[in-house]
C-alpha cells in the first residue's frame, strides 16, 4: 500500500463514522472513546447523560450519582450537569454525608443490640467460615492496592479497618454488605470521596444550600427488617460466592469497574445501577440451588420493593413538597441513579403529579434551554397572541391546580398539628413534674454527699433530662452545661421534698 493511501484509509474510515454517527465533526479521541463503549457496554456510543429538569422556572434537576470515587467519573460528567449544579442555590442528596450525627446514626443502626457479638447469633460453622474470608482479604489488601494509594499516605491495616473495623459487633446483614465490598476493585478505589460526598463538600464551599430527602432511620430499618433465616441465608450465599470468586471457579457478575465504565459512558441501563443503589447482591444466580430459589427470590423482591420502590415513592414525595413550597427557589437533586431508572421511577412518579420532566443531552446549554421555557411561557401569556386550550387541557389544568392547593392545605394542617403535639408535650411534661406522687426509691439522703445522685433512683431529675435532651435533638453537650444541669437538681429535689 502507497505512503498517500494510509492517510486517505484513515479519512475516509472517520468520514464513514461520522456519518454512522451523525456528527458534523468528530475527534479521533472522541471516536476511539464512543467505539471503546460501544464494545464494553453495547451501547450504540453516543454518550448520554444522567441529568434530567423539572420544567419550571427557576429550575429543578434530578441528577443520578453512584458510590464510586468522584475522580473515576467526574471527567466524565458533561458540562450542562456541572453548570446545572453551579446555577443551582438549593442541593439536596439522600442523606447529609457531611452531618458527623448522620455518621453516626449509620454506624450505631449497624451494631447488634445489647452488646451482642456475632460469634453469639451465628452458627459456629458460618461463623469460622467468615473468619477465614476476612483473614484472606486482609492478607490480599496490600497487593490490592495501587501506587496512588500508597502514595497518599495510606496503608493495608487502614483501609481493612475502614471497611472491616469492628466487624465482631456488627449485625450479620450488615457484615453481608461489607462483605459484598471487600473486593480488590474496591479495595482499589478507597482513599478519594464518593461522588456524592464530593458534591456535598462542593456545596458547602459554595455557600449553597445543603439537605437530605431521607433520615437514616428509612435507610436502616429496611435492611434490619430481615428475619433472621433470612439472614442467615443471605449471609451463606453472599460467603460462599466470595469463596468461588476467591478460588477462581468464576468471576464477579459487576464489579466497581464494570459500574464505572456503564456510568462514564451513560449508558442507562437499569439492571446494573439498580443493584449498585441497593448496595446488596443479587441472590438469584447460578450458585443458587432449586431448594433455594423461592427464599433468594423473596429476599430479591423485598431488597426491591424497601430499597427501591419504597423509598422511590418517599423521595418523589418529599422532591414534590419542596418544589410546591418554594416555587421561586432552584433545586438539585442528586440521587442514586438506580432511583431514575427502571420502573416505579422517582422521574415516573412526579410525572404522574403532574410534572413536566425532560432528560437533558450532555451537549445542551441549560440556560439556554432556560431562557426558552421563559420565551415560552411569555408568548403564552401575551395576549395579542392568545394560544387556544382544549376543554379537556383546561379541566387537567384545573385538576392539577386544585390537587396542589390539597397538598399546601395538607401540609399547612399537619405543620399546625406537629405545632400544637410539641406545645402540649412541653406542657405536659411540667404539670407531670409538679403533679406525679413520688414512688418509693433508693434516693440518698441530702447528708449523704460522697453518694452520687443518679437518674435511675431521681424519677424527677430522669423526666427533666430526658426534656431537655430532646428539646435539643442529638445535642447531649448541653446536659453539661451547669446552669441547666443546677436548675433540673433543683426543680427535681423541690418537687420531691414538697410531695
Amino acid at each position: 500500500m502507497g505512503a498517500t493511501a494510509v492517510p486517505q484509509l484513515l479519512t475516509m474510515t472517520i468520514l464513514l463514522l461520522q456519518n454512522i454517527y451523525k456528527v458534523d465533526t468528530i475527534s479521533p479521541d472522541e471516536m476511539s472513546e464512543r467505539l471503546r463503549c460501544e464494545q464494553s457496554t453495547g451501547v450504540d456510543g453516543h454518550k448520554n447523560s444522567f441529568l434530567w429538569t423539572v420544567r419550571r422556572d427557576p429550575p429543578a434537576y434530578l441528577f443520578g450519582t453512584i458510590h464510586v470515587p468522584y475522580s473515576r467519573v467526574w471527567d466524565y460528567i458533561p458540562e450542562s450537569t456541572k453548570q446545572a449544579f453551579e446555577d443551582s442555590h438549593n442541593i439536596f442528596f439522600e442523606l447529609d454525608l457531611t452531618d458527623p450525627y448522620t455518621i453516626s446514626a449509620l454506624t450505631n443502626c449497624q451494631m447488634l443490640p445489647h452488646g451482642e457479638n456475632l460469634s453469639d447469633v451465628l452458627p459456629e460453622s458460618l461463623y469460622l467460615r467468615l473468619k477465614r474470608h476476612l483473614d484472606y482479604v486482609k492478607l490480599m489488601i496490600p497487593s490490592w492496592m495501587t501506587a496512588d494509594q500508597r502514595g497518599r499516605g495510606l496503608y493495608a491495616d487502614y483501609l481493612f479497618n475502614a471497611i472491616a473495623g469492628n466487624w465482631e459487633r456488627k449485625r450479620p446483614v450488615w457484615v453481608m454488605l461489607m462483605v459484598n465490598s471487600l473486593t480488590e476493585s474496591d479495595v482499589k478505589s478507597r482513599g478519594v470521596p464518593v461522588l456524592d460526598l464530593f458534591l456535598a463538600q462542593e456545596a458547602k464551599r459554595l455557600n449553597k444550600r445543603t439537605g437530605a430527602i431521607e433520615q437514616v432511620d428509612e435507610q436502616c430499618i429496611p435492611l434490619n427488617g430481615l428475619n433472621f433465616t433470612q439472614v442467615l441465608f443471605a449471609l451463606n450465599q453472599t460467603l460462599w460466592q466470595h469463596e468461588i470468586l476467591r478460588s477462581g471457579l468464576s468471576g464477579s457478575t459487576y464489579t466497581t469497574e464494570d459500574l464505572i465504565r456503564h456510568y462514564n459512558c451513560g449508558d442507562l441501563n437499569s439492571v446494573i445501577f439498580s443493584q449498585e443503589t441497593t448496595q446488596v447482591p443479587k441472590f438469584i444466580n447460578a450458585t443458587v440451588g432449586s431448594y433455594d430459589f423461592n427464599t433468594a427470590e423473596n429476599i430479591d423482591d423485598y431488597f426491591r420493593r424497601e430499597l427501591i420502590y419504597k423509598r422511590n415513592f418517599r423521595m418523589a414525595s418529599r422532591v414534590r413538597d419542596l418544589l410546591d413550597t418554594y416555587p421561586q427557589r432552584s433545586f438539585f437533586f442528586a440521587f442514586g441513579a438506580g432511583h431514575f431508572l427502571g420502573n416505579h421511577t422517582v422521574i415516573e412518579i412526579l410525572q404522574n403529579d403532574g410534572f413536566e420532566i425532560e432528560h437533558v443531552s450532555p451537549d445542551q446549554d441549560i440556560r439556554k434551554m432556560r431562557r426558552q421555557w421563559r420565551k415560552e411561557n411569555k408568548d403564552t401569556d401575551d395576549v395579542s397572541s392568545p394560544r387556544v386550550i382544549s376543554d379537556d387541557q383546561k379541566r387537567k389544568n384545573r385538576n392539577k391546580d386544585k390537587e396542589r392547593k390539597r397538598r399546601k392545605k395538607k401540609r399547612r394542617r399537619e405543620q399546625n398539628n406537629e405545632d400544637r403535639e410539641r406545645e402540649r408535650q412541653f406542657n405536659d411534661l411540667w404539670v407531670r413534674l409538679d403533679k406525679i406522687s413520688p414512688e418509693p426509691t433508693t434516693t440518698p439522703a441530702v447528708e449523704d454527699v460522697d453518694t452520687p445522685v443518679t437518674i435511675a433512683t431521681t424519677p424527677y431529675l430522669s423526666q427533666s433530662i430526658y426534656f431537655i435532651y430532646m428539646a435539643n435533638g442529638v445535642s447531649c453537650r448541653l446536659l453539661l452545661h451547669p446552669i441547666i444541669l443546677i436548675f433540673s437538681v433543683l426543680t427535681s429535689y423541690l418537687s420531691w421534698t414538697l410531695h
